[in-house]
C-alpha cells in the first residue's frame, strides 16, 4: 500500500490524469474515480504532507487518498466534520473542494467505496499532531443517559 502511494507521489506511474473542477475562492474539487459510489456525499481532510505516510500506514482502513507537495487529502463522507473537533492543522474541506494546486490520486481502495471511516481518522489525526481528541456536545438529548 505504502510502495504503491509513494510511486504515484512520485510521478513514477502516470496513470490518465482526472482534471480537477474549479470551485470557490480558489478551490478544487477532488475528482474521485467514476467507478467508485459516492453516494454518501464527499467531503475532504487534509492534514500536513508530513503527517502523511505514518496516516495510511496506521489506518485500518483507507479510502481514497490525494496529495500535493503541502498536504493529502482523505475522502470521508459529507457532514464528518458534526461534533468533531478536528485540529488546527488538519482542514476539512465540504464538498472536497479543496485549496490545492494539483492534488492527485495516490491511493484508490480495492473496494467501490471512495471513504476513510471519519472516526479512525480523526483519532489518528489528533495523535500524530499531538491533539487530544474533543468533541463538541451538540445539546440535544442523549438516547442514553449519562450517569
Amino acid at each position: 500500500m505504502l510502495k504503491n502511494a509513494m510511486s504515484h507521489l512520485l510521478g513514477t506511474r502516470r496513470p490518465r490524469e482526472l482534471r480537477p473542477a474549479a470551485g470557490p475562492g480558489g478551490t478544487v474539487q477532488l475528482p474521485l474515480p467514476p467507478a467508485l459510489s459516492t453516494s454518501l456525499g464527499c467531503d475532504a481532510v487534509g492534514v500536513p504532507a508530513r503527517y502523511g505516510f505514518r496516516l495510511m500506514s496506521h489506518l485500518p482502513r483507507t479510502g481514497c487518498v490525494f496529495a500535493d507537495a503541502e498536504r493529502w487529502w482523505w475522502i470521508v463522507p459529507a457532514g464528518s466534520d458534526l461534533d468533531l473537533d478536528w485540529p488546527s492543522q488538519a482542514c476539512y474541506a465540504k464538498g472536497a473542494f479543496v485549496p490545492a494546486v494539483r492534488p492527485r490520486l495516490i491511493h484508490q481502495p480495492d473496494n467501490r467505496t471512495p471513504y476513510t471511516p471519519p472516526i479512525p481518522l480523526f483519532l489518528m489525526v489528533c495523535q500524530v499532531t499531538g491533539v487530544t481528541p474533543s468533541w463538541a456536545s451538540s445539546g440535544g438529548e442523549r438516547a442514553v443517559s449519562a450517569p
